[in-house]
């Protein structure tokens, strides 16, 4: 493939320059190597530029009617850390290009502009993007043969998650992954898992919050023959368990007080001792925790250590939610109905264009997760080739979640009453029993046992209804 060719393969070059003959003049240059060109006059243009087009390169005056090419620099790595972006600046600026190099710029160009020079530092960024994103998706490839698990979408957002942790795999640092219930924190403790030199040793994960406290302990530490009634017999830890691996604290917000201490311990020394024990055992383990809480405002409220926050807040990546991300909605449901038809035997199911516009449109709560037991169900109920909205069951939980109410001064009029009287029921059941425990987990500050104390039920069928409605 030429040069040339090449070049039109790559995504636009976004120019933001306020002369207007000196804009000209750059693009009718980039032009006539092949590369397509997007123009911005100001930062304010850029900004919106960087969301609609994902350039390839930015090329960028530092001086700007409104705003300056260092707000530009700002927003592009803020938009995709990779993205690089070359400034201009008059020959006696220099040092302004230097402190933009020092933000993150990859390099300048002295005015007056020499296209050639121009082209070639261009041509440069464009290979050095491409290599990048090369590395990336090999080891990518690499880690899912090994295992790892895809990751879909192609947001902005996610793509910063994404190069996160594979700046954090290369180290043994301890990550913390931070999103609401249902973004896959674990899906990416696994890739992180995969993506690191200690692929080949064991991922152990455990649930915080699902393992009572009285039990937690010995769960993660192990205990000795004889340590307690019904210690029969020596029992390993999840710590030991991962030795050479990676170890998973999922939850570990819910960590009661009493065993944060012993996790800090074993995080800063990789030594502890089993339940019963005396003889300390050494452990190498690298380990990644999850939380759904805000464990700052736990530690202003003193129900957190804040010695063991800023131990396991290390390397923090917060994991967007599904709403955040709505372009990465149609690309995660055809991914997740294309899994389901297979693992069903069916035939291969399209969205109605309506069908679409509603999963777009409903905010997602659940998340992922969420998205991911509609899709499921929608995959059962749908016999044709083509699921309809009807298929989904938004438009009865985007009745509830807002205040639009019908002519008679109720939400009922939004509500999804087709089928028969059994079904109606059974669905307007099903969503009044989700809203309530998303109510009680709120009240709870996100405490599974807390919010099963809240409902009355006992703290296992709780966590069965979490799983039930995709809320875990």
């Amino acid at each position: 493939m030429s040069t040339r060719a090449r070049q039109r393969a790559d995504p636009p070059i976004l120019l933001v320059e306020d002369k207007d003959s000196l804009r000209t003049m750059l693009r009718l240059a980039l032009e006539a190597q092949g590369h397509t060109v997007v123009e911005a006059r100001d930062q304010p243009e850029a900004e919106a530029a960087l969301i609609a087009n994902n350039p390839a390169v930015v090329l960028s005056d530092l001086r700007l009617t409104e705003g300056d090419g260092f707000g530009v620099l700002r927003a592009s790595k803020e938009h995709d850390p990779q993205l690089p972006v070359i400034v201009m600046t008059a020959f006696g600026s220099i040092q302004d290009a230097v402190a933009a190099m020092k933000e993150g710029a990859l390099d300048f160009l002295a005015k007056p502009v020499d296209p050639d020079h121009l082209l070639l530092m261009v041509e440069r960024a464009l290979t050095q993007r491409r290599l990048a994103t090369e590395n990336m998706i090999l080891k990518d490839e690499l880690a899912q043969r090994r295992g790892a698990p895809l990751i879909v979408g192609d947001d902005p957002k996610l793509k910063q998650v994404s190069l996160a942790l594979h700046r954090a795999a290369a180290t043994d640092t301890t990550v913390l992954l931070q999103g609401e219930s249902g973004t896959g924190k674990e899906l990416f403790a696994r890739a992180l898992h995969a993506l690191s030199p200690r692929n080949d040793g064991p991922f152990v994960a455990i649930n915080c919050a699902a393992i009572p406290e009285t039990l937690l302990e010995t769960e993660l530490f192990g205990h000795e023959k004889g340590a307690f009634t019904g210690a029969t017999q020596r029992k390993p830890g999840k710590f030991e368990l991962a030795h050479h691996g990676t170890l998973f604290l999922d939850e570990i917000g819910d960590l009661p007080l009493l065993l944060q201490a012993k996790i800090l311990r074993a995080l800063e020394e990789k030594r502890f001792e089993r339940v019963g024990g005396t003889a300390p055992l050494q452990v190498d383990v690298r380990v990644v925790a999850a939380t759904n809480r805000n464990l700052k405002a736990a530690v202003a409220a003193r129900q957190y250590r804040e010695d063991l926050f800023f131990r396991l807040s290390v390397f923090p990546i917060l994991i967007p939610p599904l709403r955040d991300r709505p372009r990465d909605i149609p690309t995660l449901a055809r991914y997740f109905i294309d899994k389901f038809c297979r693992d069903l035997n069916k035939k291969p199911l399209t969205f109605s264009p309506a069908a679409e516009e509603e999963l777009c449109a409903y905010p997602w709560p659940g998340n992922v997760r969420e998205l991911q037991n509609c899709i499921e169900r929608a995959a059962i109920l749908t016999e044709g080739e083509t699921i309809h909205p009807r298929h989904l069951h938004l438009s009865f939980r985007g009745a509830l979640a807002s205040t639009a109410v019908d002519d008679d001064g109720g939400p009922w009029g939004k509500i999804d009453l087709s089928g028969t009287l059994a079904e109606a029921s059974k669905r307007t059941l099903l969503e009044v029993e989700r809203r309530k425990i998303q109510q009680a987990m709120k009240e709870s500050g996100g405490s599974p046992g807390g919010a099963a104390e809240i409902l009355q039920v006992g703290y296992k069928t709780f966590l069965s209804k979490l799983k039930e409605h995709g809320l875990e």
